[in-house]
C-alpha cells in the first residue's frame, strides 16, 4: 500500500520538493489528516461501481483515497502550479483523471459523457474552497448531473445554512435551494489543526443525497428560488415588505401579494425565516402568473 500523502511530514516533503507556497486567493488549505479523509471516503459509500468527481484535489491527500475506493475519479484543478505535483503524487493510480479547469466554468454534463458513461453511481467528494462553497454547490445542482449525491467539507457556518431548518437563524434562501434538490445533513465537524495551513473558521463535512423528487411541484423552480431570496433580502421585516421590496414593481402590487399569501397560508406578518420548503412552493406558484 502506497504511504499516505496526507501526513505533515509527507506533505512538507512534497511542498518543499516543488516549492509550493499557498495562495490565499485559492482558499487552499491541505488536509493532513489520514484518518479523517478515509471518513470522509466512507460516508460517500463508494465501490468499484462508482466514479467519484472531486473538485481541488490540491497535492492529491483525499484523491488518493478515493482511487483506493472507487472505480474512477476525475478531479478538477484550477491551479497550474500543482499539475506536476499530481502527476507525481498519484502516478501509483491508473484509475485517476486530472482536468485543468475551473469548475465553474466546466460543461460538467460533457465531462460525464466523456469520462463517466460506464458509471451509473457517481459521487462528487472534495474539501471545497471556502471562498467558491455556494457557487459550486448551485452549479453542481443547476446542472442536473446524474449524481446520487455529494460528501463535501466546507466553512462549518456554511454547512450550518445548507442544513438549518425553518425557525432557525442559519435557515435561509441557500437552505431552501440546496434542500428542494437534496437531503442534507453534517456529516462531521473537522478541528483546524488537521489542517496546513490552518484555516481562522472550524469544518464541517455535509452529505447531500439526491432527492428522487423535490418536496413540492412548483410551476417554475428559479421563480421558487427568486422568491425565496426575496424573502430573506431583510431578515427582521416580514414576509409582506420584503416581497413588496423584492418583486418587480412590488409596491403597487401590495394586495395582490397579500392575496396570493392568504392563498398559499401564509400570514404576511410572518418572516422569510419561519415558512417551510412546501409553504415557499405554495407561495411562488401563487405569484408566478403575476410576477414570472
Amino acid at each position: 500500500m502506497q504511504k499516505d500523502i496526507a501526513t505533515p511530514i509527507r506533505t512538507q516533503e512534497i511542498l518543499k520538493k516543488y516549492g509550493f507556497s499557498f495562495k490565499k486567493s485559492l482558499g487552499q488549505n491541505f488536509l493532513i489528516d489520514p484518518n479523517i479523509l478515509r471518513n470522509i471516503v466512507s460516508h460517500a459509500e463508494l465501490t468499484v461501481e462508482s466514479a467519484a468527481i472531486e473538485i481541488g484535489p490540491g497535492i492529491g491527500a483525499l484523491t488518493e483515497h478515493l482511487a483506493r475506493t472507487a472505480g474512477k475519479v476525475v478531479a478538477f484543478e484550477i491551479d497550474q502550479r500543482l499539475l506536476p505535483v499530481l502527476a507525481d503524487t498519484l502516478s501509483p493510480y491508473d484509475n485517476v483523471e486530472i482536468i485543468h479547469a475551473d469548475i465553474l466554468e466546466v460543461d460538467v454534463q460533457q465531462m460525464f459523457e466523456s469520462q463517466l458513461q460506464n458509471y451509473k453511481d457517481v459521487m462528487v467528494v472534495a474539501n471545497l474552497p471556502y471562498y467558491v462553497t455556494t457557487p459550486i454547490l448551485l452549479k453542481l445542482l443547476m446542472d442536473r448531473l446524474p449524481i446520487r449525491g455529494m460528501v463535501v467539507m466546507m466553512q462549518k457556518e456554511v454547512a450550518d445554512r445548507i442544513t438549518a431548518s425553518p425557525g432557525t437563524k442559519a435557515y435561509g434562501s441557500l437552505s431552501i435551494a440546496i434542500q428542494y434538490y437534496m437531503e442534507a445533513e453534517i456529516a462531521m465537524i473537522v478541528p483546524k489543526a488537521v489542517f496546513m495551513p490552518q484555516p481562522n473558521v472550524d469544518s464541517a463535512v455535509i452529505k447531500l443525497t439526491r432527492r428522487e423528487v423535490p418536496p413540492i411541484q412548483v410551476i417554475d423552480e428559479e421563480f421558487l428560488f427568486k422568491v425565496s431570496r426575496g424573502s430573506f433580502v431583510q431578515r427582521r421585516k416580514t414576509i409582506i415588505n420584503n416581497l413588496q421590496s423584492s418583486l418587480p414593481n412590488g409596491k403597487a402590487k401590495k394586495d395582490i401579494i397579500i392575496q396570493a399569501l392568504g392563498k398559499a397560508g401564509v400570514d404576511p406578518t410572518r418572516r422569510g425565516e419561519t415558512l417551510s420548503i412546501e409553504e415557499f412552493g405554495k407561495l411562488s406558484n401563487e405569484l408566478y402568473e403575476e410576477f414570472h
